[in-house]
């Protein structure tokens, strides 16, 4: 999905999910499946297709990626571990492989009107030659989302920042801040904001991701773990670089319930 300068290639950030316990299925069929910070585990295989770029208006991409959220606990505090595994089929350069894996560790703390957490995110160079930023990078996370009748609310911030890798290559140092809402509809539908992950770039010291979107959700029975199926939209407004316009991306989750 993503073609910013090569530091920015190889990380996406999306509200981190966090978790404490399983849920029932019953459960699994609320609000629980669209907050980040609910106690649920997850597995996620999504496809990002960006038909058009800003400055380059032949270019496409299309990226597939996995991510699993596992949530455990160590002493009296709730954690989730996440990591996101990015494949580039095609880039705007012609490049395609492995990106970049991003992992992530959030310490959850409940509250009557929702959650809050605290951690960390980190960025391991794995990535294929090409699409790889070569750098080693970590840096904070905090977030939170309350809970209402309707749906939930909540915001997001993540930070990288270069602690090694390759001295030839620009470092990544880049704060993630992400709006969450979601509204419920009913029999497992809902409709909210997509990732709209706005990322500003410390070094070149403007936004380099200014994303707007909307997203579809339905959750599947399926007998046992149910699956939800999201479709998204969003158009990017920051236009400096070589960076995706618009972008469309289908997920398939499924909530590990039981």
């Amino acid at each position: 999905m993503i073609r910013f300068p090569a530091r920015f290639c190889a990380i996406t950030v999306a509200a981190a999910a966090l978790a404490t316990a399983p849920l029932s299925a019953q459960e699994a069929d609320t609000s629980a499946a669209n907050d980040p910070t609910a106690p649920i585990t997850s597995y996620q295989f999504q496809n990002y297709y960006t038909p058009n770029f800003h400055n380059d208006p032949a270019a496409s991409a299309n990226r597939l990626q996995f991510r699993a959220a596992v949530p455990f606990t160590l002493g009296n505090l709730n954690h989730i571990f996440r990591v996101t595994v990015p494949y580039q089929t095609e880039t705007a350069t012609g490049d395609s492989g492995f990106g970049d894996i991003t992992i992530f560790d959030l310490v959850t703390f409940e509250r009557e009107w929702g959650r809050f957490g605290v951690g960390a995110v980190a960025l391991l160079p794995t990535g294929s030659s090409g699409l790889s930023t070569e750098k080693w990078g970590i840096g904070p996370a905090a977030g939170f989302v309350a809970q209402a009748d309707w749906g939930i609310w909540g915001l997001f911030n993540q930070n990288v920042f270069t602690v090694a890798g390759d001295d030839a290559k620009p470092d990544v140092d880049i704060s993630i801040v992400q709006p969450i809402l979601n509204l419920q509809l009913g029999n497992g539908w809902s409709v909210g904001t997509s990732e709209m992950t706005a990322t500003y770039d410390w070094n070149t010291k403007e936004w380099v991701s200014l994303p707007l979107g909307v997203g579809i959700n339905k959750i599947v029975p399926t007998g046992g773990n149910p699956w939800q199926l999201s479709l998204t939209y969003e158009r990017n407004f920051a236009d400096t670089f070589v960076q995706p316009r618009d972008t469309i991306a289908f997920t398939a989750k499924l909530l590990v319930t039981n």
